[in-house]
């Protein structure tokens, strides 16, 4: 295609956006701003991608199912999140609202559906600010003497202070800390690739790895169809935040070029980041390596291990300030994302008004006050210990996440019925899901699979009375069923009372495909936007900036 009929193109497919005026923009968008540069977007994608589920639990997945079975896990999760990140991309680049897809529900479905979505989605990453402050006084302690007397418990107050403050300057400051996290995220995975490749053809380390580990007892796959079932439970886990992109949309620049940009090096990240550290842990550690259950601390972290075995000593020290970093940043989104998500809520009814106020940099600040609020949860620290307190909050976060991604899909089904019922073109689409709907129908299935097996898993090994003898270890086994069966089915409990009880009240009632509203709040790119959408500079640059 030549330029001018790419211009042509351009011009032609966004015509029908000038029949909306400032008008349509929807009663959430209002008063926030439009801050967020591409680098932002692309660096907040990587963010939501990468963290400690990597950096720290990644080897239990390899002691799990052993290094195919983690491997495979990773790829099938990921195929899952590709398409869900499609998905996100298609309507958020239509509709960038605050409260992403979660908002979706009531414009094309139920209203009660939005009202439960958006309310646990904020219940999630409100719940994951006090879960990473807890996290952040266990990490701290690895550089405390055994016998310190520093409490612990100052570490989640110092974070929130800085949070609450930066969070002040508007999102701008929120992009820019999450673009220099996820810096030293990327630079970290791309270190411990090119020393994994080494250390594995045994350049560096005196052994030569190779394919060993791939053929020793338990390996490929361990523990059978069952050890492959709950390794691919916990890899879900260990994704979660990578939908992160449909909420920033709402204070993107240009929508229509960076959210397309941010959710098309998905599935390139979660291959690169993923896969090929994934497939280099399994080849250089054992699977049987007692390390790799070890998740408390960064000396025994999966990265650390690598690094050792390449003879880099600090290497535990280095991680521990990666994981600490990348604690800082997931803290820093749940901060936005939770704000966000009461601005939404705010805004459309469904939590007090005053929630939704917004000053002249864009910042809810109200909505901001109740976040740090909640935050200080993590102050219970003090009384029960941060390791307990951590492990009972992450655990709910992971059946909350499946249903986002979950639901997400089924919306998507639906957004396009509607569009479709409406007389409306796909081709009229600012941006168009590829895979469609062959890719919803496989992220589907795979996401029932995981949730299936979430419930399933939850009842197994139910801890045995040992006698009197043998106290502590029965009721820390009791605990940990506890905390599993409470992850698996207490969110479907939550949200189930959630959607009947709002439909009860307020008697909504199912959304007509020809009556879904599917302007409002969309997004009217400027003359200037529209020259930011057309190709510039050589083609291996534009080639370059899709994986960058």
């Amino acid at each position: 295609m030549s330029k001018n009929e790419l211009d042509s193109d351009i011009a032609e497919k966004y015509e029908l956006n000038q029949d909306f005026g400032p008008d349509v923009l929807a009663q959430e968008q209002q008063g926030l701003k439009r801050d967020l540069r591409l680098r932002h977007m692309a660096m907040i994608a990587i963010s939501g991608t990468l963290g400690s589920g990597l950096f720290l639990t990644s080897g239990n997945t390899i002691a799990l199912g052993g290094p195919g079975g983690a491997l495979l896990a990773y790829a099938i999760v990921g195929i899952w999140l590709t398409f869900v990140c499609q998905a996100i991309g298609e309507v958020a680049t239509l509709l960038p609202l605050p409260g992403a897809f979660n908002a979706w529900g009531g414009r094309i479905f139920d209203e009660a559906f939005s009202f439960m979505m958006t309310w646990l989605y904020f219940i999630n990453w409100a719940l994951a600010i006090p879960a990473e402050l807890t996290a952040s006084a266990v990490i701290v302690g690895f550089w405390l003497p055994a016998d310190s007397k520093f409490p612990t418990w100052l570490v989640p107050v110092i974070i929130i202070a800085i949070l609450a403050v930066s969070n002040l300057f508007g999102v701008k400051t929120y992009g820019e800390l999450e673009y220099w996290f996820s810096v030293l995220k990327i630079i970290t995975i791309i270190l411990f690739i090119g020393v994994g490749i080494l250390v594995d053809a045994g350049v560096i380390g005196g052994v030569k790895y190779g394919m060993d580990y791939w053929h020793v007892t338990g390996a490929p796959f361990k523990g059978g169809f069952l050890g492959f079932l709950t390794t691919l439970v916990s890899v879900a886990f260990s994704y979660g935040g990578i939908e992160m992109t449909g909420v920033t949309a709402a204070e993107s620049r240009n929508p229509h070029k960076h959210v397309p940009k941010a959710v098309n090096s998905v599935l390139f990240r979660i291959v690169f980041f993923y896969l090929v550290s994934i497939f280099l842990l399994g080849s250089i550690v054992n699977n049987d390596d007692a390390r790799l259950s070890n998740n408390s601390s960064a000396a025994t972290a999966p990265f650390t291990i690598v690094f050792a075995k390449a003879g880099i000593n600090a290497a535990a020290n280095y991680m521990n300030a990666v994981v600490l970093t990348s604690v800082l940043s997931t803290t820093n989104s749940s901060v936005y994302v939770s704000t966000r998500m009461l601005l939404s809520l705010a805004r459309n009814g469904w939590a007090p008004k005053v929630v939704g106020y917004t000053n002249s940099r864009g910042v809810p600040l109200v909505s901001l006050a109740v976040v740090i609020a909640f935050s200080c949860l993590s102050l219970i620290t003090i009384f029960v210990g941060a390791g307990i307190v951590f492990t009972w909050f992450s655990k709910l976060m992971g059946a909350i996440y499946f249903q986002s991604w979950i639901f997400t899909l089924l919306l998507h089904f639906r957004f396009r019925y509607c569009w479709n019922a409406q007389g409306r073109s796909v081709m009229d689409l600012p941006y168009v899901s590829w895979g469609y709907p062959y890719g919803n129908i496989v992220g589907t299935f795979i996401g029932f699979v995981c949730i299936i097996a979430t419930c399933y898993i939850s009842f197994l090994n139910p801890p045995q009375y040992p006698g009197d003898g043998e106290l502590d270890d029965y009721y820390k086994q009791r605990n940990d069923y506890a905390q599993t069966i409470l992850a698996a089915w207490f969110p479907w409990l939550i949200s189930a009372t959630l959607f009947f009880a709002y439909k009860f009240v307020r008697k909504t009632k199912m959304v007509t495909a020809k009556e879904a509203d599917l302007d409002t709040g969309r997004f009217i790119p400027t003359e200037s936007d529209l020259e930011d959408l057309r190709p510039h500079g050589p083609t291996w640059k534009r080639v370059l900036k899709f994986f960058t």
